[in-house]
């Protein structure tokens, strides 16, 4: 095939597309490629979203289908009843001497003998332990030493001052004596005088020595009395330093008589551990003497019942099955780890065979016993504070959330005071693991 015959074939071949090249004004199918409306993509998306979270509520709902699912094997539930309320705690109390006397060491010292053990029963008087202080007893002889010498200070001043009183006695007497010549001269010269047969001058001498010999007097005796009170001055604080003296030897005694521990009250030693050689110091606690012939109880009471407990009232303990009666004697309000300290004595015969330290069920009565609505006093109060509770539905596969408000309480029972009827049963265990659930679904 020539070279102009296939150009004039391949023309023919393409000649049909020319026909496409149609004037615009022509109908064609080329508009059928244009892309789809934005707001048909919108549409699009929201249905698809839509049907994600039918999808996850379906699921919701079949996995929760009414709340939080809980096993009815981890529930406790009561019912709210009327009954008596008993306005009282039970707390453990613990045993103690009604009376106890602690030993503290009055000085220091070396243990040099011991005469008791711990646990011993002693005597009043009974010598316990003695110590060995040397330089107590080298500040008793120095003390002793400057006693004796004020003594002998005061002795001297003495003896000084009844010297001093002695001339100045004499001293007065001698001025005395001499006022008394001037006088009996101007008597005499008064006449004389008179009659001529002295002159005037002489009698002025005579009235002018008198009056000098009575200012002598008077001047004699002002210096006597102030010099005598400046020397008995002197006597008498030297006098009240003997005293500081004494006082202070009487507490070097004290401390030697110290050295030798003795029982001040019969009883029963206690926490008592000293060791031969060991250094005591002074005002160092060394031990207890406990009364074992009286005990008192001592509770602690959770701060709750603060504002209802008082001194006087009254309550029992038990005892080998017995009940005996005690007192409220003491409130400690000092608050700690939440709770308060209180002292109970019995108010008539106690336990035999008490001790120290035993642990007691007491029972201490707050009010009267009075008609309420009661719930148990279970877990959920320590979760909730009795603010609200998770009420059970009447077939008992669900539990709603509601606010209730409590008012007493004691170890076994809270009053309901509103928000639940007389039988209406309340998941009264521990709702730690419901979080912030408002409905509880109960799976059997």
């Amino acid at each position: 095939m020539s070279s102009d015959q296939g150009e004039a074939r391949l023309a023919h071949i393409q000649q049909p597309r020319l026909v496409a090249d149609a004037p615009a004004d022509r109908v064609t199918g080329a508009a059928m490629d244009e892309p789809l409306p934005k707001r048909r993509r919108t549409r699009l998306i929201a249905a698809i979203a839509a049907a994600v979270v039918l999808v996850a509520v379906l699921l919701i709902r079949w996995v929760l289908p009414n709340g939080l699912q809980v096993a009815a094997a981890n529930v406790r539930i009561a019912a709210v009843q009327r009954a008596m309320f008993r306005n009282d705690v039970v707390v453990r109390s613990t045993v103690a001497p009604l009376r106890t006397i602690m030993l503290d060491s009055l000085a220091s010292g070396r243990v040099e003998e011991i005469f008791a053990s711990d646990g011993a029963t002693v005597r009043k008087g009974d010598l316990l332990f003695r110590l060995l202080n040397p330089q107590l007893r080298l500040e008793l002889v120095a003390r002793e030493a400057d006693r004796a010498q004020q003594i002998s200070n005061v002795s001297t001043l003495r003896v000084a001052l009844e010297a001093a009183q002695t001339e100045h006695d004499r001293q007065l007497l001698q001025l005395d004596f001499d006022l008394d010549q001037a006088q009996k001269l101007l008597a005499r010269y008064v006449p004389l005088a008179q009659e001529g047969v002295i002159s005037k001058a002489t009698l002025e001498r005579a009235q002018d020595d008198v009056l000098l010999r009575q200012q002598a007097v008077e001047s004699a005796q002002k210096r006597t009395a102030i010099e005598m009170q400046i020397k008995r001055e002197g006597i008498r604080q030297m006098e009240q330093a003997i005293e500081r003296l004494d006082a202070g030897l009487q507490e070097v005694n004290k401390l030697i008589d110290g050295l030798a521990v003795r029982a001040p009250i019969a009883g029963r030693l206690t926490n008592f551990s000293l060791q031969l050689g060991e250094i005591v110091k002074a005002d160092q606690r060394i031990g207890r003497i406990d009364d074992p012939g009286e005990f008192k109880v001592e509770a602690r009471i959770d701060e709750y019942f603060l504002g209802s407990v008082a001194v006087g009232r009254r309550g029992h303990v038990s005892v080998e099955g017995r009940t005996y009666e005690v007192e409220m004697s003491h409130v400690f309000p000092q608050i700690t780890d939440g709770r308060f300290s209180a002292e109970l004595r019995f108010a008539g015969e106690a336990p035999p065979g008490l001790q120290p330290g035993q642990s007691l069920e007491t029972r201490i009565v707050l009010g009267e016993t009075t008609p309420a609505l009661i719930l148990p006093n279970d877990a959920y109060m320590n979760d909730t504070g009795g603010s609200w509770v998770y009420v059970v539905a009447a077939d008992g596969t669900t539990a709603e959330r509601r606010a209730i408000r409590v008012g007493r309480r004691n170890n076994s029972q809270v009053e309901v005071a509103s928000g639940l009827a007389i039988d209406e049963r309340v998941i009264v265990s521990s709702y730690a693991a419901y979080g912030a659930a408002e409905r509880l679904q109960i799976a059997r």
